[in-house]
C-alpha cells in the first residue's frame, strides 16, 4: 500500500492587456508564463491566440469569451492565475472572473519592468496595474492571493515559491469543499475535547455521516473467515506492517473490520473517517483499529482517533495540500529542558509513510499498552509502533467555536528530530521556534490537545486557503 497520487493542478490563466501599453509584451509574457507552468506540471485553461489578441483579456468581449471558457471547464479548474505583462485592464480581469461563476483561489501576478527598457515601446507599468486589478477584485468581492514580491518575473525562484504555495491553497480549498467524513461510533465519554459543531462544518461544506459501532459489528458478524474480501484484506495487513507477535485470531478480526469500513465508505461516498477506537472496541470486539486506520491514512483516506472529526478535517487539508499522508498526534510531553522541543505521540495509528523504515524505529504491529491493563493485552493488538522520521513538518489544528459561530484554526512549521527517546507507541521529538508561545496560544484559546502533522512545509499556502478562501479565523505561528 502506497501514498496517494493526486491529479495535476489545473489553473485558469488570464493574461491582462491594456491597449495603449506595449501589447507585444503580452505575447512574450504569455509564452513565458505557460512555459513555467508546464515545467511545474500544472495544466492550463486559457484563451487561445485565435480567440483574442495574443490570447489576452482586454475588452468586454474578451472577458466574456474567457468567462465562457472557464464556466465550461469549471469542474477541472482548481484556481486562477492572473498575470499582467503590461498594465492590464482591471475591469476585463474582474468581469471575466465574475461572469465565470468560479469560486476558486486567484493569484495575481505582475511582471517586472527592466531598468534599461523604460521607453514607450517596452515599459510595462504592471507595477501600477496590479494595484488597479486588486482594487477592482476587492470591489467585486473576489478574494485573491498576492505574490511575495509586488512584481516578479515568472522564471525567478521567488515566483516558484509563490506558485508552490498557491498550489497548496488550491488543493486545500478543493479538498474541503464537499468533503464527506464518516464518524464511526460515539465520542469517548472522557473526551470532551473532541466535541464539535456538525452544523458549522456543514455550513463550511463539510458533511459528516454517522454509524453506530453496533451496526458495524453486526456486518462483521455475518462475514466468514474464508470470504474473498476478508482474505484479501488480511493479505494487505500482513504486507503493510510486521505482525509476527500478533495472534492470528486478532488479525482476522482486523481484516473483517477493514472490509466492513471499506464497504461503508464506498456506499456512503466518504473520503475520510474518525473512529471510536476505545474502549468499547477492545471490550466487545477484541482488537484496536489502529492498523486499519494507519493503512487508510497512508492511502490518503485520513482516519483520526477518538472520533475527532476536526482532527480529520486538518489531516485531509494537509494530505491534499502536500500529497503526503498526515497523522493525528497528541502534543504530549516536554523534552528535557529545551523549551522549543517537545514529544508528539499516539498509541498509534500513524501512517507508515511517516516512520523511520529501518532499525529500532521501523513500524511494527503490537498491543496498546495504555489500556491493556484495563481490558487485557489479548484485546488490544493492532497498534502501529514506530519512530517518526527526522524531517521538516507542518502542524494544523481546526476547531469549531460554537459560541462565536465560526471555525478557528492554528498552523505553523517546525521539524521532527532524531533526538533519543525511549518510549512506546508512534512517537517523535519536535523542535518549533517559540514553542512556548504556541503552547500558550493553544491553552488560552481553548484548542484541543490533538494536532495533525504532515512531513512537508506548507504553512503559507495552508493558512491562505483556510483564512482567505474558507473564511476561518487562522493563527499562523511564527
Amino acid at each position: 500500500m502506497t501514498a496517494p497520487v493526486y491529479p495535476p493542478l489545473t489553473l485558469g490563466l488570464i493574461v491582462g492587456n491594456r491597449g495603449f501599453f506595449p501589447a507585444h509584451l503580452c505575447d512574450s509574457g504569455r509564452a513565458e508564463v505557460l512555459k513555467v507552468l508546464e515545467k511545474a506540471g500544472i495544466r492550463v485553461v486559457t484563451l487561445g491566440t485565435d480567440a483574442s489578441r495574443f490570447g489576452a483579456v482586454e475588452s468586454l468581449t474578451d472577458a466574456q469569451k474567457c468567462a465562457d471558457l472557464f464556466r465550461e471547464k469549471a469542474g477541472e479548474i482548481d484556481g486562477v492565475l492572473v498575470t499582467l505583462p503590461n498594465f492590464g485592464d482591471e475591469r476585463a480581469v474582474a468581469n471575466a472572473l465574475r461572469w465565470s461563476g468560479l469560486r476558486v483561489p486567484v493569484l495575481v501576478h505582475a511582471f517586472k519592468d527592466a531598468q534599461g527598457a523604460m521607453t514607450i515601446r517596452d515599459r510595462r507599468d504592471s507595477f501600477c496595474g496590479k494595484m488597479s486589478v486588486c482594487n477592482n477584485l476587492k470591489q467585486y468581492g473576489i478574494p485573491f492571493t498576492l505574490t511575495r514580491l509586488h512584481t516578479v518575473n515568472p522564471g525567478e525562484a521567488s515566483f516558484a515559491r509563490d506558485l508552490a504555495d498557491f498550489e497548496v491553497t488550491c488543493r486545500v480549498v478543493r479538498a474541503l469543499k464537499g468533503l464527506r467524513i464518516g464518524a464511526l461510533g460515539a465520542r469517548p465519554t472522557a473526551f470532551n475535547t473532541v466535541r464539535y459543531s456538525e452544523k458549522l462544518l456543514e455550513g463550511a461544506g463539510v458533511s459528516v455521516e454517522t454509524l453506530d459501532l453496533y451496526e458495524l459489528f453486526g456486518w462483521i458478524g455475518k462475514m466468514k473467515d474464508d470470504d474473498v474480501a476478508v482474505q484479501a484484506k488480511l493479505g494487505e495487513i500482513r504486507e503493510y506492517v510486521v505482525a509476527k507477535s500478533v495472534p492470528g485470531a486478532a488479525l482476522m478480526k482486523m481484516a473483517k473490520f477493514g472490509v466492513a469500513v471499506d464497504g461503508w465508505m464506498e456506499r456512503t461516498r466518504l473520503q475520510a473517517t474518525a473512529i471510536q477506537c476505545w474502549t468499547a472496541m477492545e471490550e466487545f470486539f477484541g482488537v484496536v483499529p489502529c492498523t486499519l486506520m494507519s493503512m487508510m491514512s497512508n492511502m490518503g483516506m485520513s482516519s483520526a482517533c477518538e472520533v475527532d472529526i476536526m482532527g480529520t478535517v486538518a489531516m485531509v487539508a494537509m494530505t491534499r495540500g502536500s500529497g503526503r499522508p498526515s497523522a493525528l498526534v497528541d502534543w504530549n510531553n516536554n523534552y528535557g529542558e529545551d523549551p522549543d522541543k517537545g514529544v508528539i505521540f499516539h498509541c498509534s495509528n500513524l501512517p507508515k509513510d511517516l516512520f523511520v523504515t529501518e532499525g529500532a524505529g521501523k513500524p511494527t504491529m503490537d498491543f496498546q499498552e495504555i489500556i491493556a491493563g484495563t481490558v487485557g493485552k489479548e484485546n488490544t493488538y493492532g497498534t502501529v509502533v514506530g519512530r517518526l522520521k527526522a524531517s521538516p513538518f507542518t502542524y494544523l489544528r481546526v476547531t469549531t467555536d460554537d459560541g462565536a459561530g465560526r471555525i478557528r484554526a492554528y498552523c505553523g512549521e517546525g521539524e521532527t528530530t532524531d533526538d533519543a527517546l525511549n518510549t512506546f507507541g508512534g512517537v517523535g521529538v519536535v523542535r518549533i521556534p517559540d514553542f512556548q508561545g504556541l503552547l500558550r496560544h493553544i491553552c488560552e484559546n481553548g484548542f484541543e490537545h490533538h494536532v495533525a502533522v504532515n512531513p512537508v512545509r506548507m504553512g503559507a499556502g495552508l493558512a491562505e486557503a483556510l483564512s482567505k478562501y474558507l473564511g476561518w479565523a487562522v493563527y499562523r505561528h511564527g
